[in-house]
């Protein structure tokens, strides 16, 4: 065809360009990649020129020609292209949804980018990311991500958050250096305020979701007690779990020991937030009064009603510690915000 418009000057027909567009469709079926395409295409365009390099009616001819011919084979290799994606992202959010349920198995879809993720066999760890603005499957974030990576995780969008699935092993002895350049590159994508947390890696199919259920968890945690991201992980926060496992139990260790604050000007909340700074600095008073706006002398007063309200010392470590751990648990419940039973 080039050669004859090389020669002629004429316009490609209609029915050349509808070959290419059914050349494009057939070409994408069969997994060809569209640059390698077009550059057969532009080499051919190249040919037909015969090494003119002065512009005259032929030249202009042939690239005109050569951007419809172009124009229309990737078209006919879209057309094809978006329905195998959107089946593709499909066979992939259902085999996810079967490995974050704890229903996996040895099965995995097909497809390129869902080909390389790790089936259910061994150990795997999962990192969920959240952004300010939901993530979505086939999204230019994700397939970004992908790239990035290397096909080395599974990942795929649920509910508004980003799910990597990493085998134990890979880039590190528990998939942690995989996992920590999914959180490096996820943050950069998310922009301020993004969060990444991590479960613990466990084994088989059922890992899967205990690790998902793990980073989950962390992400609740961070939301309640102000946690600071942007990488949080569950291993470094088992505590939590052991202190939410007996609700009624934390419940009345944080109103027998920090109920009392209720009897104090203004009520729990200020005292409650002058322990939560004053454990957060480290039980540094001056960083404690500087993170609250107070004075080290308004601070020390304030240290000094606690005692007197709940026979508690502050200063002194056994104390310290059982304030301490009131106070979280009454952050996990949302005290006095929330009434305890």
């Amino acid at each position: 065809m080039l050669g004859e418009v090389a020669a002629t000057g004429r316009r490609p027909a209609r029915e050349e360009l509808d070959a290419r567009r059914e050349l494009g469709e057939r070409a994408a079926g069969a997994g060809y990649g569209l640059g390698a395409l077009v550059g057969a295409h532009l080499a051919a365009a190249r040919a037909a020129l015969g090494g003119r390099t002065a512009p005259d009616r032929a030249t202009a001819a042939v690239e005109r020609a050569s951007e419809q011919a172009v124009d229309a084979f990737a078209e006919g290799y879209e057309r094809a292209w978006r329905p195998a994606v959107r089946q593709e992202e499909a066979a992939r959010r259902e085999f996810v949804d079967g490995l974050l349920l704890g229903r996996g198995g040895p099965e995995r879809p097909a497809g390129p980018a869902v080909g390389h993720g790790p089936l259910p066999d061994g150990s795997h760890a999962v990192a969920v990311a959240r952004a300010a603005a939901p993530y979505a499957d086939g999204s230019p974030q994700v397939r970004r991500l992908e790239r990035e990576l290397a096909g080395a995780v599974l990942l795929a969008a649920k509910e508004g958050l980003l799910v990597c699935v990493a085998p134990s092993g890979a880039g590190g002895g528990d998939g942690d250096g995989v996992l920590a350049e999914f959180a490096h590159r996820a943050g950069a994508l998310s922009g301020p305020g993004g969060l990444v947390a991590v479960g613990r890696p466990h084994p088989g199919p059922g890992g899967v979701a205990a690790s998902y259920e793990e980073a989950l968890g962390a992400l609740g945690l961070a939301d309640r007690l102000g946690l600071a991201g942007p990488l949080l992980r569950a291993a470094d926060l088992l505590v939590f779990p052991v202190l939410t496992r007996d609700r009624a139990a934390l419940a009345d260790l944080v109103l027998t020991v920090l109920g009392p604050l209720r009897a104090g000007r203004g009520g729990a909340v200020p005292l409650l937030e002058t322990l939560t700074a004053y454990f957060d600095a480290g039980c540094v008073a001056a960083e404690a009064a500087r993170r609250l706006g107070l004075s080290v002398r308004a601070l020390t007063y304030r240290l000094e009603r606690i005692h007197s309200l709940t026979s508690h010392d502050p200063a002194d470590p056994p104390a310290r510690y059982t304030l301490q751990t009131a106070t979280l648990g009454a952050r996990l419940l949302n005290w006095p915000t929330d009434p305890l039973p």
